[in-house]
């Protein structure tokens, strides 16, 4: 009972070395995002992946994702998740790491400021400096600091010898802001520093946080600063972008953390596939919901359920009226008892009998329609981030 997962790897690594390639001519360099499920591959596949690539660093989404990351690439890991004692989950786990030998490659996020009392606390535990990077608030409005806050702790004079900063984070939405954040822009006319009026809204929020952050580590840290301390690590920018930013602020360091674009940047170098199990030619009521086949029909049972993440999606950002009428148009036929399955054979898309079980799929093969052997494979439309395949072929 075989859901598998193949990838062209000549085809896969080709999008990556573009992707290298283009934010490097941007001015910037790739921090692989290495979370979740590994969009589809495996956390420790991409890993190794990036190993290979030759990166510094790589993201991790949560703290709990760090050590099998860090197991399996030589560099720096950057755990996303803001850092923050009220999780005690979370702290638990930090607090194993920081007592192991990963702890040293191990940057955390700082987005308040109990988590930076937290990490000042740890650093003299241990008594060794906290590696971190400050998250600054942008029009994501998900995590991050103020500007004012920023600037406070940044002045914190235990900063010198407990925490070791190594850049400012910022993360951007996946489109331009409507509203965006304004506080750093008043900050530096409020300085005499100027204002930022070229670029995209995303690129004027970065712009003004690195003048802004930069001016504070010369007043703040100034010949005490660690070496890395400037530098921006960003997400959601495009190349453009970046070129912008790079111009903007040409003595920065600019890290581009990156995900879905490098490892699903070609996702035909992607297949999903299902086996298939059985196969039924009945009039008799079927599954576990006993709805009818298709009169003269087949019915497939294959490999491939919800515990692999078959028809499993995400709420859609519905804006269109096109988008809406479509959406409208699936929910009315599930409303009837009917699913469009992401199986498909041959150039013929499959209905689900009923809803996905857990690790297989009975599917409708209508009349005139042949039907594939047992133990042939049908490919599957997927959305590779919730997607858990049993086998991955890298071919």
């Amino acid at each position: 009972m075989t859901f598998s997962l193949t990838v062209d790897t000549e085809r896969w690594r080709a999008n990556l070395a573009r992707v290298l390639a283009s934010v490097s001519e941007a001015g910037g360099s790739v921090v692989p995002v290495v979370k979740g499920n590994g969009y589809g591959l495996g956390n420790a596949a991409l890993a190794l992946e990036s190993t290979r690539m030759g990166v510094e660093a790589i993201v991790v989404g949560t703290v709990h994702e760090a050590a099998e990351a860090a197991s399996a690439f030589s560099g720096d890991v950057v755990v996303l998740e803001p850092f923050d004692p009220r999780d005690s989950s979370a702290s638990g786990v930090w607090a194993t790491l920081d007592a192991s030998p990963l702890g040293p490659r191990l940057l955390r996020t700082l987005a308040s400021e109990l988590g930076w009392h937290a990490a000042v606390e740890s650093a003299q535990l241990h008594q060794r400096p906290i590696r971190a990077l400050v998250e600054g608030l942008t029009s994501m409005h998900r995590f991050g600091l103020g500007e004012a806050d920023v600037a406070r702790l940044v002045a914190d004079p235990r900063l010198t010898d407990s925490i070791t900063l190594e850049g400012l984070a910022l993360h951007l939405p996946l489109v331009q802001p409507t509203t965006p954040r304004t506080g750093s822009m008043a900050m530096l006319r409020d300085s005499g520093s100027g204002i930022v009026e070229s670029g995209t809204a995303r690129a004027r929020e970065v712009i003004a946080w690195s003048r802004l952050w930069t001016t504070l580590m010369a007043t703040h840290l100034g010949a005490r600063a660690h070496d890395t301390a400037a530098t921006l690590w960003v997400s959601h920018l495009d190349d453009g972008e970046l070129a912008s930013v790079r111009a903007a602020v040409p003595d920065i360091p600019v890290r581009a953390r990156i995900g879905t674009r490098l490892w699903h940047g070609d996702r035909g170098s992607l297949q999903a596939r299902g086996t298939v199990l059985e196969i039924h030619r009945t009039s008799a009521a079927v599954g576990y919901r006993q709805r009818r086949p298709p009169k003269d029909g087949s019915v497939l049972v294959v490999s491939g359920g919800t515990s692999h993440g078959v028809a499993l999606e995400a709420p859609s950002s519905v804006q269109s009226m096109r988008a809406r009428a479509r959406a409208a148009g699936s929910g009315a036929l599930e409303a009837s008892g009917r699913a469009r399955s992401p199986f498909s054979l041959g150039s013929e898309s499959l209905w689900f009998v009923e809803p996905p079980h857990v690790s297989v799929s009975m599917l409708r093969v209508p009349r005139g329609v042949v039907s594939p052997a047992i133990g042939d494979e049908l490919n599957c439309e997927v959305r590779y981030t919730t997607t858990r395949a049993d086998v991955t072929f890298w071919n």
